[in-house]
């Protein structure tokens, strides 16, 4: 495990992953989609090919957790719909009638 893996696995919060990587931001964003940013720096993350050494690995993680922070400054959660209960549509209302429900 490279020393950069180590220090990552001591972060707990959104605000200690930017202040790490030296990002600057505003914390109304971050107080309101923490989670939503981080699950983002992750799915960016899955789909970059990383390097080997921590020099070129920090920058890469640092270009996802900017990429993923600037996409809630730009828009909000609903509508970027990172979790799976805002990408499922509208609840499905099923209907059963009195006459169909008796007792087993």
């Amino acid at each position: 495990m490279s020393t950069l893996d180590e220090e990552l696995r001591d972060l707990e919060g959104a605000e200690e992953f930017m202040e790490f990587f030296e990002l600057e931001f505003d914390q109304r964003v971050v107080h309101v989609n923490r989670l939503h940013i981080l699950q983002r720096f992750h799915d960016y993350l899955m789909k970059t090919a990383l390097p080997d050494n921590d020099e070129a690995k920090y920058e890469a993680y640092r270009n996802a957790l900017a990429r993923a922070y600037q996409d809630f400054v730009n828009s909000d959660a609903q509508t970027e719909k990172v979790f799976k209960v805002f990408q499922q549509g509208q609840p499905q209302v099923a209907f059963v009638p009195l006459t169909e429900i008796r007792r087993a």
